[in-house]
């Protein structure tokens, strides 16, 4: 078993209000977070919450929903945040290069921050890793290692044993991640509360490992013992069902369990091990853990899409647990973290049939593809 290294602060010196709106979202939370540099950051933060009561059910929208679309941040997704941290403690330790293993956002985001920050960069990741993920990486001038999944790790600790080598992610078989990395997440505790004037009843959040889970559920405690909020938010696990080691891990009752790797479309969240901050973060808030199946997950990312969102299937899956959630100890709104775009998954190559550029013939085809009377 591996546990976290955790930063702590002097909250002596944190702010006595819900933030300086002048400042953009790092510089803002500066006192309580790790030292960052302005050659690291890119405009993370400061993503919008939007109300999506017209994608979720009667009872859960009549308490009020909202998304946070971390989809908004400079390379479309949360990791961002994280990387504004990690890549600062890199240009603090001398580093020249980055290394992270990943499968998608957290690979994109490290190396577009690493370029911003004059470093050079190493994604390892796997052949089958999504096109969109890949030109991402290549277009930041960072360089993808193809290995099958399994093989990432003992990649990333045989490149550890060079100089000047630096890594923003997992080096061990029970993740524990960068200590930096949860800070950067505090944040989205922070602007939540700033935008909603209190914390809400909940925050519900696709995990895979949890770095995100904990650090939103440190900067919600942070905020209530400083007298901020009123109250700590329950802080609610959305897994893949065919997966789900925190579920398990809580359900069992011990600090990490792995789970066999069974198949499912949501990839973002698709691992096999929990970190331990995970089960901190969901027992110390009385929160719950959920799974969502494949199918329930895609039926929520199409009624996000019609409200104008368009996500990933790992951060819709959420939105489809809302109504499992069964149990609430305080009055007001849920809040979903919405954390990529649905841009960066594999599209299916689709055959389409070309209309001729007249009234009738745009008429019969809309009719004939969809069903829709122009």
């Amino acid at each position: 078993m591996q546990y976290p290294l955790e930063l702590d602060f002097d909250y002596g010196t944190a702010p006595d209000r819900l933030g300086d709106g002048a400042k953009p979202s790092f510089l803002r939370w500066q006192a309580l977070l790790p030292p960052l540099s302005r050659q690291a950051c890119l405009g993370a933060g400061d993503t919008p919450l939007i109300e999506i009561g017209a994608a979720v059910q009667a009872p859960v929208r009549e308490r009020g929903v909202f998304l946070k679309d971390e989809s908004r941040n400079p390379t479309w997704s949360h990791k961002d945040r994280l990387n504004v941290c990690t890549v600062s403690a890199a240009l603090q330790e001398g580093a020249s290069t980055v290394i992270v293993a990943s499968s998608g956002n957290h690979g994109v985001s490290a190396a577009a921050h690493a370029a911003r920050a004059g470093l050079r960069c190493v994604v390892v990741t796997m052949p089958e890793v999504s096109p969109a993920f890949r030109e991402m990486i290549l277009a930041y001038g960072a360089h993808p290692v193809f290995l099958p999944a399994e093989a990432r790790w003992p990649a990333m600790r045989a490149m550890m044993q060079l100089k000047s080598v630096y890594p923003v992610s997992n080096l061990t078989p029970v993740h524990t991640g960068h200590p930096w990395g949860p800070e950067g997440y505090k944040t989205i505790a922070y602007e939540i509360a700033a935008d909603l004037g209190r914390a809400p009843a909940a925050v519900v959040v696709p995990t895979g490992y949890g770095e995100m889970l904990f650090g939103i559920f440190k900067g919600f405690r942070e905020l209530r013992d400083l007298g901020l909020v009123a109250h700590l938010p329950q802080i609610v696990s959305v897994e893949p069902a065919a997966r789900g080691p925190l579920h398990r891990a809580l359900a069992t009752g011990v600090p990490a369990v792995s789970v066999e790797p069974r198949p499912t479309l949501q990839s973002g969240t698709a691992c096999t091990v929990n970190s331990y901050r995970a089960v901190v973060a969901v027992r110390e808030s009385g929160g719950l853990s959920l799974l969502v199946d494949d199918e329930e997950a895609g039926q929520a990312q199409r009624a996000l899409a019609r409200q104008g969102l368009w996500q990933e299937l790992s951060p819709s899956a959420s939105v489809a647990a809302l109504g499992k959630i069964d149990r609430l100890e305080h009055d007001g709104p849920m809040v979903v973290i919405g954390c990529s775009t649905g841009l960066k998954e594999p599209a299916a190559h689709r055959e389409v049939r070309v209309a001729e550029p007249n009234l009738a013939s745009i008429r019969a085809y809309l009719k004939s593809e969809y069903g829709f009377d122009l």
